[in-house]
């Protein structure tokens, strides 16, 4: 894996300073840049390459989930870890849809905060054991009228769109199953998993797995 050009985005100025004394000596870090609020994060993703944010929710000037929203218009392969002592709150469903990859609380230790860049830097999402996928299925709403998701069904869109077995991938994803994982709960080979895991993000439009995770969430399927 490369190293990695971060950017820590929150009003504190002692926040941005520990994360960075947690991470200036990291192998995996590359290079380290600060911004106080959401419109100092889009300047600094227009006029440099940052492979991640690290993203306060609420900031005066522009708050997080705008401003995830708008650099991920710009910078499509920019990753965001939203930060925040919110828990619980409207605030993770609205991050998450605006295309974050991960959610952690500003209590996480160093170790969670490596673990969680490493896993998002390959392409998948992590979420805190507080914010975990329990909480976020309490707390996202269904985007599809006709979901049955409290009654354990998918929403109309799920079913049309995706098979059964496509359904029963998703929903190991969603628990954070590995694909070896899923090939021995479902008794197929990893090779199909990898099949049903392309089928599903050409099927949903989603771009990693986060965007796999936020379909199941909305329609349903988990």
């Amino acid at each position: 894996m490369k190293p990695l050009t971060i950017l820590i985005t929150d009003d504190h100025e002692i926040i941005r300073d520990g994360i960075t004394a947690l991470l200036e000596d990291e192998e995996i870090i590359s290079e380290i840049h600060e911004a106080a609020n959401g419109r100092e994060s889009i300047a600094i993703c227009s006029r440099e390459q940052i492979d991640i944010v690290i993203m306060d929710l609420d900031m005066p000037e522009m708050d997080g989930v705008t401003a995830t929203s708008k650099i991920l218009d710009k910078c499509p392969d920019t990753r965001i870890i939203a930060l925040s002592m919110l828990e619980g709150s409207g605030k993770i469903r609205e991050i998450i849809r605006a295309g974050a990859d991960g959610y952690l609380f500003k209590n996480s230790g160093k170790a969670e905060l490596l673990t969680a860049l490493q896993a998002i830097s390959r392409g998948q999402h992590y979420f805190s054991e507080e914010a975990g996928l329990s909480i976020l299925k309490n707390d996202i709403e269904d985007g599809d009228p006709d979901s049955k998701k409290n009654t354990g069904e998918p929403g109309t869109k799920a079913r049309e769109l995706l098979t059964e077995r496509e359904r029963e991938v998703l929903e190991l994803i969603c628990r954070e199953f590995t694909n070896a994982e899923i090939a021995d709960k479902l008794f197929i080979s990893v090779r199909t998993v990898d099949a049903h895991r392309r089928n599903l993000l050409q099927k949903t439009g989603a771009r990693n797995t986060a965007g796999l995770v936020r379909f199941a969430m909305n329609h349903g399927v988990a």
